[in-house]
C-alpha cells in the first residue's frame, strides 16, 4: 500500500508556559533562581532560562553541569553537584513552583481566539509541558478558570523520556486518535520543544516573542517599537535555526495563518 500524505491537519499540540499561558515564561525560571539560592548558589535569570523546555529534573541537572554554576556550587556546598544534589534541588523547586504558579497564570493574549478558530476547523488541541503532573494539575485548573481548555495534557513525568524526545507529543497523538503525525503541528517557545516535534515527525512552529527566549512581560513586548519587535523576532528565530522549525512566529495569535499555509502544503502532497 502506497503512503499518502494527509490532506489536512488534525491536531495542534501546544506547550504551556510561554505558549498558552505566562507570557515571557516567568513561572519556572524565577523559581530555579530561588531554589539554588536556598543552597547559597547564585544563578542569574538568564542562566536559569538556558535549558528551558526540558523536564525540570533534567533542567536542574543541565544547570549543574554548567562549569560556572558547578564552580559556584562547589564553593557554596563543598563538592561538585551529584545526582542526589540535583534531586534535592528538584525537591526544593517543586513546592516553590506550586506555590508561585498562580502568579504567572494569565492566558497569553490571542490564545483563546486562536483555539476557538482551530476548533472551528475541526482540529483537536493537545498539549505537553516540562512541568510534572503535580504542577500541571494546577496549571490546567487555573487556565480553565480563565477560559482556556485543551483536549489532552501530557506532563513530563508521564512518559519515559521528556523533551527533546518525542514521547509527550506522540502520547497526544495516541490519546487524540490522530491518524498521522504529519497531520499535527507542535507549537513551542523552546528548542527542546521544537526538537520534540521534529523527532515526532510533525510540523513545528516556534514562538519567538511570547516565551523563554525573549523573556519579556506582555507589557514590555507591547512597548517595543515595530523595528525593535522585528529585530527581536529575527534574533530569536536565529537561535531556533539549529532545531529547524518549519515556521517562526511571534505569538500563538499568528498560528491560524500558519495552519492555512500547512493545509495548502498538505493538499499539494508535502509532509514535514
Amino acid at each position: 500500500m502506497q503512503y499518502q500524505s494527509p490532506q489536512c491537519l488534525q491536531a495542534v499540540i501546544c506547550d504551556w508556559a510561554g505558549t498558552l499561558v505566562d507570557f515571557g515564561s516567568f513561572a519556572p525560571t524565577q523559581i530555579f533562581v530561588e531554589a539554588f539560592a536556598e543552597l547559597g548558589v547564585a544563578i542569574s535569570l538568564e542562566e536559569a532560562r538556558g535549558p528551558m523546555g526540558m523536564g525540570k529534573w533534567d533542567h536542574i541537572r543541565t544547570l549543574c553541569n554548567h562549569p560556572d554554576i558547578a564552580e559556584r556550587f562547589v564553593q557554596a556546598v563543598g563538592h561538585a553537584p551529584s545526582d542526589d544534589d540535583v534531586t534535592a534541588l528538584y525537591e526544593r523547586f517543586m513546592p516553590l513552583q506550586i506555590a508561585k504558579i498562580a502568579d504567572h497564570s494569565a492566558v497569553i493574549p490571542g490564545a483563546l481566539d486562536t483555539l476557538t478558530t482551530l476548533r472551528a476547523q475541526g482540529l483537536k488541541i493537545g498539549s505537553c509541558s516540562g512541568y510534572p503532573a503535580v504542577v500541571m494539575v494546577k496549571v490546567v485548573a487555573l487556565a480553565a478558570d480563565n477560559g482556556l481548555q485543551v483536549d489532552h495534557v501530557v506532563a513530563t513525568d508521564e512518559v519515559p523520556n521528556g523533551r527533546p524526545y518525542p514521547a509527550q507529543a506522540l502520547a497526544n497523538v495516541i490519546a487524540l486518535g490522530i491518524s498521522d503525525v504529519a497531520a499535527c503541528i507542535k507549537v513551542d517557545d523552546t528548542t527542546p520543544g521544537i526538537l520534540e516535534g521534529r523527532s515526532a515527525g510533525m510540523w513545528t512552529v516556534a514562538l519567538t516573542c511570547s516565551g523563554n527566549a525573549l523573556g519579556l512581560t506582555y507589557a514590555q513586548y507591547q512597548a517595543l517599537s515595530d523595528a525593535e519587535r522585528h529585530a527581536a523576532h529575527e534574533r530569536v528565530a536565529a537561535q531556533f535555526a539549529p532545531s529547524a522549525p518549519h515556521y517562526c512566529i511571534e505569538t500563538i495569535a499568528e498560528l491560524p495563518s500558519v495552519v492555512d499555509a500547512i493545509n495548502t502544503r498538505l493538499q499539494q502532497g508535502e509532509h514535514p
